[in-house]
């Protein structure tokens, strides 16, 4: 299972590299109005610009997804120790042995 994995990232990232080298053309990104009208303006490769917004549009669902694993995880292991804790014998002392004489059924004086 790890090498698919291993090679599914090797993929992802040979595509993501191609395709910043493809959109290398640097484009004006306007980022802040300022109050003479004009705005704070950098020129940035299309592929960098791409990978920034999607990473800043991936981090609240993926931030979401990692606190239902972990809120999922506490609830297992609570479940796993709950039943852990009920299937465990009591460990109250044992009840003596009763002390009345059992009749025996081998008594050597015949009945009369």
């Amino acid at each position: 299972m790890n090498i698919i994995r291993t090679v599914l990232w090797i993929a992802i990232t040979a595509i993501l590299v191609a395709f910043i080298a493809m959109n290398w053309a640097k484009v004006p990104v306007n980022f802040w109005p300022l109050d003479d009208g004009n705005y704070v303006h950098f020129e940035w490769p299309i592929g960098v610009v791409a990978l920034l917004f999607f990473c800043l549009g991936m981090t609240p669902v993926w931030l979401y997804l990692r606190a239902v694993r972990w809120r999922l995880n506490r609830r297992i292991a609570t479940l796993e120790n709950s039943l852990r804790a009920s299937s465990m014998p009591s460990m109250t002392a044992p009840e003596p042995a009763s002390t009345t004489p059992v009749p025996s059924t081998l008594d050597p004086t015949p009945e009369v």
